[in-house]
This record gives C-alpha cells, sequence and structure tokens, in this order.
C-alpha cells in the first residue's frame, strides 16, 4: 500500500480521527503509519475544522481543533481543488472534494458520500470498507 496516493473526504477523515477502530479508523492508521500518502485540499481541512466540535466523542478544544488542522498542512500534500463541471454531480457542495481528486491525480477518492459514490463508474471513487478490502492489513 506503501506510495498509494489517496483522497480522504471529510467524512472518513472525521470518522477515522473518531473512532481508531473503524475502518475509516484503520485508515488513517495507515497513513500515519507511511503506508499512504494523503492528499487534502484546504477545503477539506475547513470543513473538518466545522465538523469536529459538533462530535462529543471528539473532545478537542478550538485551539486543538485548529493545531490538528495546520499539522495536515504540513503531513499530507495540500492540493487546490480543480474547477470541474459534472452534469452529474447531485451536490453541488462536493464539487470541491471531486476537484481534489482530479487535481490531485490521486489514485482513488475514499468516500462514504452517496453522491460521491454515485459517481464511481466515472472516477476512482471507493467506499472505505472497499478500499480496506483491497488495500488494507
Amino acid at each position: 500500500m506503501a506510495g498509494l496516493r489517496v483522497v480522504l473526504d471529510t467524512n472518513v477523515l472525521v470518522s477515522g480521527l473518531a473512532y481508531p477502530a473503524s475502518v475509516p479508523g484503520r485508515i488513517v492508521g495507515a497513513w500515519r503509519a507511511g503506508g499512504l500518502d494523503l492528499v487534502l485540499s484546504r477545503y477539506i481541512l475547513d470543513e473538518m475544522a466545522r465538523v469536529l466540535p459538533r462530535l462529543p466523542r471528539v473532545a478537542l478544544s478550538a485551539a486543538d481543533i485548529r493545531d490538528l488542522t495546520d499539522s495536515f498542512m504540513f503531513l499530507a500534500d495540500i492540493v487546490e481543488p480543480a474547477a470541474i463541471d459534472e452534469p452529474a454531480l447531485r451536490d453541488g457542495a462536493d464539487r470541491p472534494i471531486l476537484g481534489t481528486l482530479i487535481a490531485a491525480g490521486a489514485r482513488y477518492l475514499v468516500t462514504g458520500d452517496k453522491d460521491l459514490l454515485a459517481l464511481a463508474d466515472r472516477y476512482p471513487i471507493l467506499t472505505p470498507a472497499v478500499f480496506w478490502d483491497r488495500h488494507g492489513g
């Protein structure tokens, strides 16, 4: 799995941080162990910073969340999402996520978002479970 370039959608990243024993948690753990090359965008990081305070399981202060977000800036490859026009995209808010995959030239986008998964026939988009079945330890 080393050298496998992947984009983790916000839902996978947040779930992985909140629930380390879950499949998303194992994916985040594989990245932390150097098994994946993680690609994110500022959009994904900003979304993570907005979502984390709403999770009771994640007891981080605003300063801790800011520090965590800043650390990802140094630990992951950060790209600017490509401007895309994908008529099949059902939720326009997902445009920057898909744009991150395209700009990154990543092997996969790993997500639990059904609107993005609906595009899996056109783009390399996998659920966390399918990704882990194919590439996990």
